[in-house]
């Protein structure tokens, strides 16, 4: 209903309300929060000039507060990590001497001990002595990303000496000092090594001029390290060679192991490149002569691993330790396009990206607007000038692409393995953004790096990074029109159909055709790849394939009456006692010999599944509404009979296949429902695992097979960390309520109850025996996919010949002439190597049992197939390879 007259009842405005209301708006900022924001904003335009006017406002601040100014450097740094070289030279310029009418100097003549401590007692210094409490703070957390941007802004000072050298390099000991822990992890080993690399890389020049020091040590530890952990790297490798044990490999590089070329290559030539590398604005003020800072001396803490103290039931630890593994990054161009990460430059301006993307997780547009700008957070002549910027002299072995580097960074971020730090989705949305800050300079970076990266699927890409691949490449696709020159592609329709570069052409599709719509993506194809034959496109657009929709295929009649009692919402009881009438009918009824078992179990299914196709919320409404149908079809009865335990797998198996059949031309559709059944516990997620290898492939594994069986994996260690969490709270309320009880006794002096502690309450009890209920499925999953995998690939009885032949370096060679057989013989290969390193933590956690359970049937070890088997298992378990 409509209030609204003519102009004489327009509501009047009365001002000194809007003007209240503008002032609850209004965000006050004491002067403190100002300057620490001016702090934080430093070089917003051009860093050099503000710095002298930010320098004058912070010395001008009344009353002084010395904590919030060291706060806004310690955001600065640990958050605009770009920055730090110029937030120490703003220190430096603090640390001058101060307005002398306000302070003035001793007089000429005055021992320098004096001169000393009155210029120690400057703002800068006590800046530094605040700022350093805070860095003991983030050691105390381990935390190590700021742990290790702290320490480049102390090497920063070191230069400027600022920082006692011999100080900075005892501080670079103690996190060398981690290498050496008896047991420590990778995660740990490596997050160390790199702040101390990366320190010594910066600080190098000014700790080499100190007699007592010896940097050779440093390196050194990290290089002993980095060897001893090469058996880890094979297995998270992007570029697969199976027949190698290479830790170096072409067109990737492992991050310690660059850092420590870099390191190595700053050392040979006495630190000379560190001012190449790195801006040093603090150098423009005039040497620093007094005594300099000295870090405090401290030792790394170590790790804290909670205990809650549950165990499997036969006796294995559940509790996951998730490990880290060496970090590969793909290398998509040469050194004259994009910088060398085995060098100091390359590596500074590398690690610089990375921190910066990984910062700006939060925000993606600001990200992609602080990428595009990172130039002028480097020395000039690093990158070329931009289209219309001002021509500048190209500085000899520097003059990168920018575009191409940051697309490069983010796709190393991307495709490391087994996970990437952020979900996939951010890198592939920073990109986006990137292309529309600038689609000129960036669009043709991106072009090449797609090329590139199919160009490498031919030469051993990683199945795992060649699923990331095409899900990028389609996401980025609908950005964009999907607009690409699949014409490029056209002469590998020549190729085998199991080909890398076929398999990505079929998968690319058909994530673009989830993205918008069949005919849609059919049109952007070229005609060669219309065709049935290229196998390119899905022969019929993505939905439901309901098998008794035709009048003229058996059981139609049979299954419009079970669809009939679905549409009219019949009770489950009703539905149940009709298909009992329906399998006597079909056994009594039936032509041939069939499973009559099966066929119900399918009518019923696909049924169901055909009333809830219309949407997500139909599916889930059907399902919810028939839960006691599908318990029922589960445990293998039609009726109310009891079923065996093999017929109840069977039915389980039926479910599935049920499922399978009926989304076969939406695989994605495969996935959620299996989610949903194991979700509902219609099946077990060991159901599906089963089903997967028996059922989901001919035997060999792929994309989808993978699909399914994360799925299945992830939802059975889920249910157990779900249940750990439920006992470790149950617990401690529990000791909470035993602690107030026992308080409460000494207040009034009684006597607590005698067995308050001695028995756990009954729901700490269920809880517990939930839990080992899980972990037992978690183990039977787990056990299950290693023998699929011992099945495919070494089994003595099972194994395909092609599995013992393709992991050969002359077969691989020879890969060009491989058949279809060769390439899914690799492929499994490769799916193994991932569930290895994907489900590590777990798989250490049971290996003896899983071994003794699954690991018998390998073949000899005299097999070479048999050998890389248990090697890639030795690997993923920790054990000795």
């Amino acid at each position: 209903m409509s209030y609204h007259g003519g102009g004489h009842h327009r509501k009047k405005h009365y001002r000194g309300s809007d003007d209240l209301d503008d002032r609850r708006r209004e965000v006050y900022e004491t002067p403190e929060e100002k300057l620490r924001k001016s702090i934080i904003n430093l070089g917003e335009v051009d860093p050099i000039q503000e710095l002298p006017r930010l320098a004058k406002e912070i010395r001008e601040q009344d009353p002084l507060n010395v904590p919030a100014i060291s706060e806004g450097f310690r955001i600065g740094v640990t958050e605009q990590s770009f920055k730090i070289p110029y937030y120490a030279a703003l220190l430096r310029l603090l640390y001058d001497e101060p307005d002398a009418a306000a302070d003035p100097p001793p007089e000429d003549g005055t021992d320098k001990q004096m001169q000393d401590a009155w210029k120690a007692s400057s703002l800068g210094r006590q800046i530094l002595e605040d700022y350093w409490r805070g860095f003991q703070t983030f050691l105390d957390k381990l935390a190590w990303r700021e742990i290790r941007l702290c320490i480049h802004f102390f090497a920063h000072l070191t230069v400027a000496k600022l920082v006692d050298a011999h100080s900075m390099f005892e501080l670079l000991k103690s996190f060398t000092a981690v290498l050496e822990e008896f047991g420590a992890s990778h995660g740990r080993a490596m997050k160390a090594a790199l702040s101390a690399a990366e320190g010594l890389i910066i600080a190098g020049p000014a700790i080499q001029e100190d007699p007592s020091t010896d940097i050779s040590e440093l390196v050194s530890s990290i290089k002993s390290y980095t060897d001893s952990v090469t058996s880890s790297k094979t297995l998270v490798q992007p570029i697969v060679k199976l027949y190698s044990d290479a830790g170096s490999i072409e067109h990737a590089d492992e991050l310690l192991d660059s850092a420590l070329a870099a390191l190595v290559v700053a050392q040979t030539s006495n630190f000379a490149q560190t001012a190449d590398s790195f801006p040093q604005p603090y150098k423009d003020s005039p040497e620093y002569t007094a005594t300099p800072f000295k870090l405090p001396s401290f030792l790394v803490p170590p790790e804290v691993i909670e205990l809650d103290g549950l165990t499997t039931d036969s006796g294995e630890d559940a509790q996951v330790k998730k490990e880290d593994w060496p970090q590969y990054y793909v290398r998509l161009f040469g050194n004259d396009v994009t910088p060398d990460p085995t060098t100091p430059i390359g590596y500074a301006i590398r690690s610089g990206l990375l921190d910066l993307v990984d910062i700006f997780e939060v925000n993606r547009k600001e990200c992609a607007r602080l990428l595009l700008e990172f130039p002028k957070w480097t020395l000039p002549g690093t990158f070329k000038p931009r289209p219309g910027a001002l021509a500048q002299e190209p500085v000899p072995g520097k003059d990168w692409q920018l575009e191409s580097t940051i697309i490069e960074t983010i796709l190393g971020s991307l495709f490391l393995l087994p996970d990437s730090t952020h979900k996939p989705i951010y890198y592939i949305a920073l990109i986006t953004e990137l292309c529309k800050l600038s689609p000129s300079t960036v669009g043709p970076a991106v072009g090449k790096s797609i090329r590139k990266l199919y160009s490498l699927l031919a030469d051993g890409l990683d199945v795992e990074v060649s699923h990331r691949l095409a899900d990028w490449f389609s996401a980025h696709m609908s950005n964009f029109n999907f607009q690409w020159v699949w014409k490029e592609w056209m002469p590998d329709l020549a190729l085998s159909l199991r080909h890398p570069k076929r398999v990505f052409m079929r998968r690319a599709v058909e994530f673009e055709i989830r993205l918008s719509y069949y005919d849609r993506i059919l049109k952007t194809l070229p005609e060669p790849m219309q065709a049935a034959d290229a196998q390119v496109m899905p022969e019929e657009a993505p939905g439901p394939d309901y098998e008794y929709d035709d009048p003229l295929k058996p059981n139609h009649d049979a299954a419009q009456t079970v669809l009939n009692l679905f549409s009219g919402r019949a009770k489950a009881e009703d539905v149940i006692a009709h298909l009992d009438t329906l399998k006597n009918t079909l056994a009594e009824t039936a032509d041939e010999v069939i499973n009559v078992d099966g066929t119900v179990r399918s009518i019923a299914v696909q049924s169901l599944l055909h009333i809830g196709s219309r949407s997500f919320s139909h599916f889930l409404n059907a399902i919810e509404r028939y839960l006691p149908l599908l318990r029922n079809l589960a445990a293998g009865g039609i009726g109310s009979g009891a079923a065996s335990g093999g017929a109840s797998a069977d039915a389980r198996m039926d479910i599935l296949s049920a499922v399978s059949a009926f989304w076969k031309r939406s695989r994605h559709m495969v996935v959620i429902v299996f989610d949903k059944l194991m979700q509902y516990q219609i099946v077990d997620p060991t159901d599906v695992v089963a089903w997967t290898f028996t059922h989901g492939g001919s035997g060999t594994f792929d994309a989808f097979q993978w699909d399914l069986l994360r799925g299945a994996l992830d939802k059975a260690n889920g249910r157990v960390m779900i249940a750990r969490r439920k006992v470790a709270a149950l617990r401690k309320e529990e000791d909470d309520t035993l602690a107030r009880a026992k308080a409460t006794s000494d207040t009034t002096m009684e006597e607590p109850p005698a067995d308050i502690s001695k028995a756990e309450s009954p729901a700490v009890t269920s809880a517990l025996k939930a839990f080992t209920t899980l972990t037992r499925e978690q183990k039977a999953a787990l056990s299950r996919a290693l023998d699929g995998f011992v099945d495919y690939l070494a089994a003595e009885d099972k194994a395909s010949p092609q599995a013992r032949e393709v992991i050969t370096e002359k077969a691989w060679h020879n890969r060009a002439n491989w058949s279809q057989a060769e390439w899914e013989a690799w492929e499994t290969w490769c799916w193994y190597r991932h569930f290895g390193r994907a489900y590590s933590p777990y798989l250490r956690n049971y290996a003896h049992t899983l071994a003794a359970v699954s690991l018998t049937r390998v073949r000899s070890n005299s097999d070479p197939a048999a050998d890389l088997f248990m090697k890639t298992w030795n690997i993923a378990t920790g054990q000795e390879v």
